[in-house]
């Protein structure tokens, strides 16, 4: 039975084995188990119920991340969108005042419309319009943004007034413990010890709980608990005419996170096929369209593809059993919903830091001398973290691509849904200014 699960994921090609694919599945779970306290808790001030939308976001997570490993056999977890979870709660609950049951219809109908575009091959389409510099430039962008999140996360980077951003202070014994964390994984990682993140989050956690730094609060969930939320979603609602805008931003936002997260996520990993192509990509789209339309049913908003993944491939792992590991980490965390804080941001901030630099790597891809590509790549590479959205930074990559070329007069003709995709963007832009 072995034999046949590793050549299914392709072990041997791959240079893996189980003890590095379930290791990095752990890792990756590690980094993104925060979402478990952090969507409820978003998602309740919209009278989400949050016992419900708890369990709902680890059934939807597990669902996602499980149906990703076995039909894509790629190692990207998914789960409800940080972003997209509060655009949800603060623009379309409480802003517009739409009762939650109908904002759930309109994440359903997104993700029909994901599924609808996958398989008429038009998603994949768009995956392939992209020039392969941006990608590296996504790549590259995505591991500052991660990176940043962890330098915040740790308090290492902090809020000012003045600057907008400034450095915490590092006498702060939970700053210090990030370092200490972020230390002890690089060390490791020259050493070429076999699983240095995990090591590095397991042993700082020991040493935040040994120093009493660990704040942890239980949190309510269950199988249960469901029930409040499980096809509660208002559909005839969502369908009315003036809830079409908010279908297209969670259609577009997820759209092109996605994109970035999966361009991110393959390049680290290797895995993109030296044409630029992505293998399976049919089924990476059918999987993350699926899972949204899952989530929606179980009372959460849209399930994407995390960055934080990258952990995980960081980590060694290269097959479907990582993101299979993490999703049944998930499913356990329905029933231990009240232990899933244990692991202090402290422990998983450095692992963030340390996976961001390692993407870098693909900056050398981009030829800098060119300002055709150097500009765009540029653009992208910088507004990811700086606007805190892979969507934007891809955008304004993808507009100043087309631009420069139509001004250049390099266009050509087969190029036609890159310049569609710019003008997408650009009203995007305008309409998001004029809001």
């Amino acid at each position: 039975m072995l034999k046949l699960l590793e050549s299914y994921f392709e072990f041997s090609r791959l240079g893996t084995n189980w003890r590095t694919e379930i290791l990095a599945g752990v890792t990756t779970f590690l980094t993104m188990a925060y979402i478990v306290l952090v969507n409820p808790a978003v998602l309740s001030a919209a009278g989400v119920p949050l016992a419900a939308v708890t369990a709902a976001t680890c059934l939807s997570a597990a669902f996602a991340s499980i149906l990703m490993g076995i039909l894509a056999r790629y190692p990207i977890a998914l789960a409800p969108g940080m972003g997209l979870n509060a655009y949800f709660t603060y623009t379309v609950c409480i802003k517009m005042h739409i009762p939650w049951q109908t904002a759930l219809g309109a994440v359903f109908i997104s993700g029909v419309l994901f599924l609808a575009l996958t398989g008429t091959g038009i998603r994949q389409m768009i995956l392939r319009s992209i020039p392969h510099e941006l990608y590296a430039a996504v790549a590259s962008g995505i591991g500052l943004f991660i990176a940043f999140i962890g330098f915040r996360n740790a308090g290492l980077v902090v809020g000012d007034s003045a600057t907008l951003v400034g450095l915490g202070n590092v006498r702060n014994p939970s700053v210090a413990l990030s370092l200490f964390g972020l230390a002890l994984m690089v060390v490791l990682e020259v050493r070429k010890v076999r699983g240095s993140i995990l090591i590095g989050v397991l042993a700082t956690t020991v040493l935040a709980w040994v120093l009493g730094l660990v704040h942890w609060m239980p949190a309510p969930g269950g199988f249960h608990a469901l029930a409040a939320t499980a096809f509660q979603l208002n559909l005839r609602g969502a369908l009315n005419k003036g809830l079409l805008e908010i279908i297209f931003v969670f259609f577009f936002v997820d759209l092109f996170d996605n994109v970035g997260t999966l361009v991110a996520v393959t390049k680290r990993a290797g895995l993109i096929a030296p044409d630029h192509t992505i293998p399976r990509l049919n089924r990476i789209l059918f999987a993350d369209a699926t899972a949204t339309i899952f989530g929606s049913l179980t009372g959460t908003s849209t399930v994407t593809s995390y960055v934080e993944s990258t952990a995980g491939v960081a980590a060694g792992g290269r097959s479907g059993i990582v993101a299979i590991v993490t999703g049944l980490l998930f499913l356990g965390a329905i029933g231990a919903a009240p232990y899933v804080g244990i692991v202090p941001q402290a422990a998983t901030a450095p692992a963030l830091i340390l996976v961001g630099s390692m993407m870098l790597t693909t900056i050398t891809e981009i030829h800098w001398h060119k300002p055709l590509i150097g500009i765009p790549a540029f653009l992208t590479l910088v507004l990811i973290p700086l606007t805190y959205s892979i969507a934007n930074g891809l955008g304004f990559g993808v507009i100043a691509w087309a631009v420069l070329h139509l001004a250049a007069g390099r266009y050509r003709r087969q190029d036609w849904l890159l310049y569609i995709l710019a003008a997408l963007f650009l009203f995007r832009f305008i309409y998001l200014g004029a809001n």
